[in-house]
């Protein structure tokens, strides 16, 4: 049943980068079942990360229509644990992939940054922060296109 669980669970993907479910992005820190309910727990990438509670809906949403059709408890709850606090090294190497042809730079554990387009190292940080607090803005020198970089923490 577990197993059926997870593969239901990759249907969720992230809100703000569609092409990375949940678990590819290591939010899906477990999963417990009983014969009355399915328990989820899930770490955000940031404290304050907005789009929580519409991962916790999607969650809960996947498994009850999901769920049906294969027998599994129709009672779910979704933990967010924030503890051990989430980490880049929670992505799953599919994860990453996935990142890259979104266009989206990957955290590396070398710092080394590339443009997703052209692959160019020639790149120059614009901001801190990109689309959302977890990503930083850059601009790659050699084809112009700016490219978000998922930051390593």
């Amino acid at each position: 049943m577990l197993n059926k669980i997870h593969q239901i669970l990759k249907q969720v993907t992230d809100p703000e980068i569609p092409v990375l479910s949940l678990q590819d992005l290591g939010v899906i820190r477990n999963v417990e079942v009983d014969d009355k309910q399915i328990t989820v727990t899930i770490t955000p990438t940031y404290s304050g990360c907005p789009a929580m509670e519409v991962m916790e809906q999607d969650i809960i949403d996947v498994l009850k229509k999901e769920g049906l059709r294969v027998g599994l408890p129709t009672t779910i709850k979704v933990i967010t644990q924030l503890s051990p606090a989430w980490t880049t090294d929670w992505i799953t190497d599919e994860g990453k992939k996935a990142l890259l042809k979104y266009g989206i730079m990957p955290p590396t554990s070398s710092g080394e940054i590339m443009c997703p387009q052209c692959k160019s190292k020639e790149v120059e940080l614009l901001s801190q922060f990109g689309s959302t607090a977890c990503k930083a803005l850059y601009r790659c020198k050699k084809c112009l296109e700016p490219f978000d970089y998922f930051k390593c923490h």
